[in-house]
């Protein structure tokens, strides 16, 4: 077994110890999100948390760590009777991002279910983890479904397994801590808010700190017993003081003024809910046990709105979690001064009457001029022409706003990743045959399995009620579901494109795509060509918001090298298609369809376009085209990559012209 890196040997990083710290002091706060760079030190620091946990009292003999004194009464290895138990270390339980449901939540023996009658179940990482530590790393690429899964265990502090009418159910509250990069992706909503508190992580810029990292680890490396011996004193006063701080816990009282404090600061920044409240609480009681206090402070409201707010103030999709903590202090020192010249009455509904849009950073809310923000092109005009530079660059111009996007999907059936755009066989969803298992069995179809074993039953000398089943019987259900696709984005930043603002209604019409990529859990990729060469702006990733950044920052001018902007693309799919084979791709060219630069640029176009259509790769083309006359180009070279061409208008959900789902029909 290795030894854990000393937890009190961590240098630097004080809110992630803060925060999981008051985890252990009080696991009611609800776990921690640690969100930062690779190499960090978040896997590190939670992995040490582990080892400073107090011991827990268990049933003997209970695989599903009962607490002796109150025992699960639904416990699958139970009744057990109220008494002494054992003492063992808290547990800390890994979840693989690329773990199977079954391996999450257990698995029930179908075959001895079908035989013999018998519910034999296998717990799996969920009655590991009851009354212990889940550890996801990479929590942001977990697989949806055990997304799903996790809510339901987190809300309801149990888990269920249901199967073709066997039902097991077993008690898990564990404290849920995730660590991701965010430049991966974000996380779903609803399991962002499942995380009590949330912390940033980075690396030091400070010489000397980084210095002692290095020296600590070569150390560690060296000797990991002799350098965690090192440390035992350490160690052992921070567990004492999770003890005693424990033990204080329930002394602690939180007043009247806090919770208003709580409320008031909660309205201030507009979170969804109450949740936000209750941690808050929690998380300010839990501060006050820590620092040895039975009152709860100003200091500790504020510490606790750090922590349990950035991620659950209401912004826009694309917008880092953050908070204001000038906004956070106004509210505070406002509140504080209502207090003591109104009382404890205080009808007013929000301390801060200064317009910041809920709460959101003072970038996301500067639709209005703001002086030198050369993003809202004053210099265009009404409808005019933007004024070109010297060199034929515009500045990058502001995105319009983004709309909700049709849904387009790639045809036919998949087996990608689990996501929500186009169909595929995966492991959850509508049943739609059975086949024979390829390896260990995961979805038993039962009616397949009683008629492959029916005939054989008199051959085989049934005589009793059990049905006698032979592994060659057992039939997997194939399922189909939804799958998440690699979109990629090749954007026309061409001169041609600057004209008229069009490049705003086109970086509104990509955001939207984008975002419609965000909740479709898609990889994206953004491909740009102008002058005379195509760029990738952006690799092929889960960080929508990444590409979003990107965009945004995207300036137009120059010839148009659509030829080069599509084979730049075939090529960025082709390495794609090595690295993840199984995830089909959907291209969105963004185009007026205009050509120009170099020699033949029509004809380059039409090539370049006839060799993705030899590829089968579905495609859609965004035509931008505007004014009363047009040329049909971009429906042009839609036809040349046998895919479907859509304007700005028909992109939006809500528009009267429809939109076909699939965005390639071939002809029979």
């Amino acid at each position: 077994m290795t030894t854990p890196f000393p937890f009190t040997a961590v240098v630097g990083q004080d809110d992630l110890r803060l925060a999981l710290l008051l985890n252990a002091v009080s696991p009611a706060v609800g776990g921690v999100l640690v969100r930062g760079e690779k190499g960090t030190a978040k896997s590190t620091a939670v992995r040490a948390l582990s080892a400073l946990l107090p011991e827990v009292a268990v049933v003997p003999g209970c695989r599903f760590s009962c607490d002796p004194a109150a025992p699960d009464p639904a416990c699958p290895d139970g009744p057990h009777e109220t008494g002494s138990g054992t003492q063992r270390p808290a547990r800390m339980v890994e979840l693989p991002v690329g773990a199977s449901e079954d391996r999450l939540v257990g698995a029930l023996d179908i075959e001895r279910a079908l035989s013999e009658g018998v519910k034999a179940f296998e717990p799996g990482l969920l009655a590991d983890a009851h009354r212990g530590i889940l550890y996801v790393d990479e929590v942001n690429l977990l697989h949806d479904h055990l997304v799903d899964l996790l809510l339901d265990a987190a809300a309801m502090g149990a888990s269920y397994v249901e199967r073709e009418g066997v039902s097991v159910r077993h008690a898990a509250r564990f404290l849920l801590v995730g660590t991701m990069n965010p430049e991966e992706g974000e996380l779903r909503p609803q399991l962002l808010d499942r995380f009590g508190l949330t912390v940033e992580v980075a690396a030091s810029r400070e010489p000397d700190q980084r210095v002692e990292v290095v020296r600590r680890r070569l150390a560690y490396d060296d000797d990991p017993a002799g350098f965690t011996e090192r440390w035992a004193d350490e160690e052992s006063s921070v567990r004492a003081r999770i003890i005693a701080a424990r033990a204080l816990l329930p002394s602690v009282r939180l007043g009247d003024g806090a919770l208003r404090q709580i409320a008031a600061t909660c309205a201030a920044f507009e979170v969804d809910g109450m949740r936000a409240d209750i941690v808050m609480a929690r998380t300010a009681t839990a501060l006050a046990a820590w620092a040895g206090r039975t009152d709860v402070l100003a200091e500790d409201v504020r510490q606790a709105a750090l922590l349990a707010l950035p991620h659950r103030r209401r912004r826009n999709p694309f917008d880092a979690p953050g908070l204001d903590e000038n906004k956070l202090d106004d509210t505070l020192e406002e509140f504080a001064e209502q207090e003591q010249s109104q009382g404890p009455e205080d009808d007013d509904p929000g301390p801060d009457d200064s317009g910041g849009g809920g709460g959101q950073p003072p970038a996301s809310d500067s639709d209005g001029p703001q002086g030198g923000d050369t993003g809202a092109q004053p210099e265009a005009g009404e409808g005019g022409e933007p004024q070109p530079s010297g060199s034929g660059e515009q500045q990058p111009v502001r995105a319009s706003e983004p709309f909700r996007a049709k849904a387009l999907s790639v045809p036919g059936i998949g087996e990608g990743a689990a996501g929500r755009r186009s169909r595929a066989r995966t492991e959850h969803g509508r049943t739609t045959g059975a086949r024979r298992p390829q390896g260990a069995l995961t979805k038993l179809h039962l009616a397949a399995t009683v008629q492959a074993a029916a005939p054989h039953q008199l051959a085989r000398g049934r005589a009793g009620r059990g049905l006698v089943v032979r592994r060659d019987d057992l039939r997997q259900a194939t399922r189909e579901g939804r799958e998440g696709n690699l979109v990629l984005f090749v954007v026309d930043a061409s001169g041609s494109m600057a004209a008229r603002q069009r490049m705003s209604a086109v970086k509104g019409a990509v955001l939207s795509l984008l975002l419609d990529a965000y909740q479709r859990r898609d990889k994206v990729g953004l491909v740009t060509f102008r002058g005379s060469a195509a760029d990738v702006a952006l690799p092929p990733t889960s960080s929508v918001d990444a590409a979003a950044v990107r965009l945004e920052s995207l300036p137009t001018g120059g010839r148009t090298p659509l030829a080069a902007g599509l084979l730049k693309a075939r090529d960025v799919l082709r390495v794609e298609r090595l690295r993840d084979p199984a995830r089909r791709a959907l291209v969105v060219v963004v185009t007026d369809g205009r050509a120009t630069g170099g020699p033949e640029p029509v004809a380059l176009a039409g090539r370049a376009a006839r060799l993705f259509a030899a590829d089968g790769v579905a495609s859609v083309v965004v035509d931008c085209e505007s004014g009363p006359v047009r040329l049909g180009l971009a429906r042009q070279l839609a036809g040349e990559l046998d895919g479907t061409a859509v304007t700005l208008d028909e992109l939006r959900a809500d528009s009267i012209a429809g939109l076909v789902k699939d965005v390639q029909r071939r002809a029979a």
